[in-house]
Parts: structure tokens; sequence; C-alpha cells
């Protein structure tokens, strides 16, 4: 794009206000059609990672998350900072034992996925989750990552390819990336029956 079209482009570009987002209600929210995944947030410190983690759920129409260990709950005056109003909308649960919910999820036929960097990991764009099944995305503490005794119940451990000098992200921003591709392949596949 040349500098003068790029400006023009800008000069007719109008920024939407709030009211011309189409926002769901909360109650919207709570019966619209989630894509069939969970979040298991286990060992999270930080009460402005948990809000972050709602409000990626809630973009993305996440089922349920789950507060496991030492993770923090709502309500609670910094998770509701980046929440926004999303721990009104994503259904949630507490689970002190994280490889107890685990296994009681596999038992209902849960698929689990650990976010972690492992050996033999399966990178994110090469993941392909059905949508004949539901997922369990778990995500570990922010300096440790997810426990092994968790690696060893997953059916699966994805990684996010990273390419600079720290292969570390935020666990927020990790859920980010990983909750939005999820996404968009399971509402791709079940649009166009392709991925």
């Amino acid at each position: 794009m040349q500098f003068g079209s790029f400006l023009q482009f800008y000069s007719m570009t109008r920024k939407l206000a709030n009211e011309e987002l189409n926002r769901k209600s909360i109650a919207e929210f709570q019966t619209s059609e989630k894509i069939p995944v969970i979040i298991i947030l286990d060992d999270i410190r930080s009460m402005n990672n948990v809000g972050s983690v709602f409000r990626s759920a809630d973009a993305f129409l996440v089922e349920k998350i789950i507060l496991a260990g030492i993770t923090p709950q709502p309500p609670h005056r910094e998770i509701q900072k980046t929440a926004l109003g999303a721990t009104e909308s994503v259904a949630w649960e507490y689970a002190g034992d994280v490889t107890e919910v685990i296994r009681s999820l596999k038992d209902k036929g849960v698929r689990i996925v650990a976010i972690e960097q492992v050996e033999e990991s399966i990178m994110l764009g090469s993941f392909e989750p059905s949508q004949d099944e539901k997922w369990a995305l778990v995500f570990g503490n922010e300096v440790f990552g997810v426990r092994q005794e968790v690696i060893d119940l997953a059916d699966y451990c994805v990684e996010i390819p990273q390419f600079g000098t720290k292969h570390s992200l935020n666990i927020s921003v990790s859920a980010g990336i990983v909750i939005w591709e999820i996404f968009q392949k399971l509402r791709l596949e079940e649009k166009t029956g392709q991925v």
C-alpha cells in the first residue's frame, strides 16, 4: 500500500461507538452457544492474569473456567480490574486439587490439553481439535508452568511456537493466543466443514 492510499484509507475509517459493537448482555452470553472448551487455571498467582483470562474466555465464548490450587477467585477488585465484568458472564468453579478435576473430566470423555513446552509437544498451529469432543486447556503457574502430574494425565501437550530469546509468555497472553486459535478452528470447522 502506498503512503497516499494509506492516508486515504485512514481518513475514511471511523471508529465504532460502543453501541455499534453488538455486545451481548450477560443473559444473552449465558444462553449463547459456546465452544466446547473448558479453561483450567492451576496455581496462577496473579489476580490480573486471572481477570485477563476471564476476559478472553468471554470474547471467544468459552464454556467454563475452573480455578484450581492457589488460583484466586472472584469476587475480588484486582481480578475485576482486568476482567471488566467477565466474571459475571463466564461460568466458573473452584477446585482444590487439579489432578482430581482432570481425572473427573477424563472420566466424562473430556480431552485434556496441557499448554506447555515438553518433549514431542504439538505446535499450536498443527493442533487440530475436533468439535465432536469437549476440550480442557490447562495453563499452569507463572513461574513453574504446568506441573508434571498434569502433563502425565494430559491427552496432548501443545506449545506456542516462539522465536525470540525468552521462550516464555505471560499466562494471560498464552491463554489469549491459544483460546483464539482453538476458537477459530472449531468455529471454521463448524461453519464450513473444514479447518
